[in-house]
């Protein structure tokens, strides 16, 4: 057994451990059920989904005997319906937050429930529809020169969603830029205002700013390398390059709670609540704004 590949299963346990608590937390809350957390779920479902298919995956390869193309294609389809829904989650969560700060007058009224319920739904079966395509016939099991370093993703389709991937990060990092220049437009406003609700709203935006920070910076580190590797690589590469970007790929995941459950105050508030049955006297009661993420 490859010790990568127990690393890949461990990892993905402790992905799905965790993501399973911030899916607990959001349903038994009946206040987290804001728009922006329904987006939080989605990603938290998908990062559930993607340690389970790393563990769907190890079993497939190690467990199951006779070895079954069908299950292979299967664990496969898993990580990339998974890992589509993940890029996709974060792409609507910084969607969410340019239009929270563009149309902050009108933002809860526009932004229903059903409608992100709807568009989450329509994201869902895209991603789904992503993850049946190895058994579709995108597949190098006919022909093994033709494999990616993603076996049993061919090259060309490697490299057609690494591409993908790449735009998707693009189209984020140009709504991040439109969030920054509107977020210091407030500054501005605030600045001559010298109200103590704008330096509220100053205070809520700024933190807004640094979770999105830390959110789209912790994807480009854990995602962009193995992005770019599986563009130029194929399977005659050293398979040791492969694990070592796929790993960090997948730490991705298991950072994603640990930044909400810390950054989040309706989320720290009602861990602190499932855990000790109260909340600490230090812990902060500022209501949510939309600029929070």
């Amino acid at each position: 057994v490859s010790p990568w590949d127990i690393a890949l299963c461990a990892t993905g346990t402790a992905v799905a451990g965790e993501n399973a608590l911030v899916l607990a937390v959001l349903f038994y809350t009946p206040s987290l059920r804001a728009p922006m957390f329904l987006l939080i779920g989605s990603l938290a479902l998908a990062d559930l989904l993607a340690g389970l298919g790393l563990v769907a995956n190890f079993a497939v390869r190690y467990l199951l005997r006779p070895p079954s193309e069908a299950a292979e294609l299967g664990a496969a389809g898993l990580l990339l319906a998974a890992f589509s829904a993940s890029v996709c989650s974060l792409l609507a969560i910084t969607v969410d937050r340019y239009l929270s700060l563009y149309n902050a007058l009108t933002y809860h009224s526009e932004r229903t429930l059903g409608f992100t319920c709807a568009m989450v739904l329509l994201m869902w079966l895209l991603c789904l529809g992503v993850g049946l395509l190895p058994l579709l016939g995108w597949n190098c099991l006919r022909d093994q020169s033709a494999c990616s370093i993603l076996r049993p993703v061919t090259k060309d389709n490697a490299a057609v969603l690494a591409v993908t991937f790449l735009l998707l990060f693009a189209l984020m990092m140009q709504l991040y830029l439109q969030i920054c220049k509107i977020a210091f437009r407030h500054a501005q406003q605030i600045a001559v205002q010298h109200q103590f609700i704008a330096t509220a709203q100053a205070t809520s935006t700024r933190k807004g700013l640094s979770t999105l920070s830390l959110i789209l910076g912790t994807f480009a580190l854990c995602w962009i390398p193995f992005a770019i590797y599986s563009l130029v690589a194929d399977s005659s590469y050293p398979v040791v390059y492969t694990y070592s970007l796929v790993l960090p790929a997948t730490c991705n995941s298991l950072i994603n709670p640990i930044i909400y459950a810390f950054r989040n105050p309706d989320i720290q508030k009602s861990l602190w609540l499932a855990c000790c049955g109260c909340v600490p006297s230090t812990f902060s009661s500022r209501p949510r704004t939309s600029s929070d993420v």
